[in-house]
Formats: C-alpha cells, sequence, structure tokens
C-alpha cells in the first residue's frame, strides 16, 4: 500500500481521511480517478478529467 495524497481536483485542498470526500472514475472514460472534497461536492464545483477533458458536474 502506498501512502498517497488525495487532493481535491477542484479546489485543490487535500481530502485524504477527510470525511465526506470521495474518489471515483471519470464517467466519461473511466480512466482517471476523481477526487472530490466534500465542500466542492455540496456547491457542484467543476472539475475536469485529466485524461479526456470530462468536465462535470453536468
Amino acid at each position: 500500500m502506498t501512502n498517497q495524497r488525495l487532493v481535491c481536483g477542484s479546489c485543490k485542498s487535500i481530502t485524504t481521511n477527510i470525511e465526506g470526500s470521495t474518489v471515483f472514475k471519470c464517467p466519461n472514460c473511466g480512466k482517471t480517478d476523481i477526487v472530490r472534497c466534500k465542500h466542492c461536492r455540496s456547491i457542484a464545483a467543476k472539475y475536469k478529467c485529466a485524461s479526456c477533458g470530462f468536465e462535470g458536474p453536468n
């Protein structure tokens, strides 16, 4: 297991072990992990996939 820091794709805050944060695969290509903090999820802040350029939330 690696010590990887998870960083929100929208606000760039560290989300490792923070309640309410989430990690999921890009809904378009399924290649890249998208990391979201609780705050950015609640305000529906935009994120962008580094692999295919998909932008969400829709």
